[in-house]
């Protein structure tokens, strides 16, 4: 399944106007940060990944 420009400028159309331009570069960060917390576990670098989300806890609540 190949994709060509019009088939990507298509779905770049579609995304700015399901989240709109200031929203998409937060969800890039969230989906980023997902990505990176997923390596991490796989890798077994446990301990790095439990720090951080333990350091988010008490910094949101």
């Amino acid at each position: 399944m190949d994709f060509g420009a019009p088939e990507l400028l298509i779905i770049l159309v579609v995304v700015v106007l399901l989240f709109g331009p200031g929203r998409i570069g937060k969800v890039a960060g969230e989906i980023g940060k997902g990505i990176r917390n997923f390596r991490e576990g796989i890798s077994g670098d446990n301990e790095k990944a439990d720090e951080e989300s333990s350091q988010e806890k008490t910094t949101k609540g």
